[in-house]
């Protein structure tokens, strides 16, 4: 099987989270600079197979698109252009940041690393991912 890919895109950065190749288990893998992710898309798919990239989508309490989509937005019709074999979803993101900050918490991370937006990016990926799959069981 292949892989499938999460991205929580930002303004600043983007969090990539992958599942292993039986799409069991969803990883962090890491932020990326979002002037970087082309170029680390480019060698990251040529490396793995990966079937399916799912595009953290916002949106607010009255389920429609937040303001962050005029960037996400953008970079999503980029993927569409760029990777057109490539199977491109969107999954709601709402409340993933607030998750990956509560995880964070759990883990008994100190103040300091829980600070630190590029891991909450990575985490707020590998929670979208996560859920991601959850839905496609049922």
């Amino acid at each position: 099987m292949s892989r499938i890919m999460a991205i929580d895109y930002g303004q600043k950065r983007a969090g990539i989270a992958v599942t292993d190749p039986l799409q069991m288990i969803a990883t962090g893998l890491e932020t990326v600079h979002v002037k970087d992710i082309w170029q680390f898309l480019e060698k990251y798919l040529k490396q793995e197979d990966v079937e399916t990239i799912v595009v953290g989508e916002p949106k607010n309490m009255q389920n429609r698109p937040s303001d962050a989509s005029r960037f996400i937005e953008p970079f999503v019709n980029g993927l569409r252009k760029r990777y057109p074999a490539m199977k491109i979803e969107r999954f709601d993101e709402r409340f993933t940041s607030k998750m990956a900050h509560d995880t964070m918490l759990a883990a008994g991370l100190k103040k300091q690393k829980r600070q630190d937006k590029a891991l909450v990016d990575t985490i707020s990926a590998t929670l979208i991912l996560q859920s991601y799959l959850e839905s496609k069981k049922y």
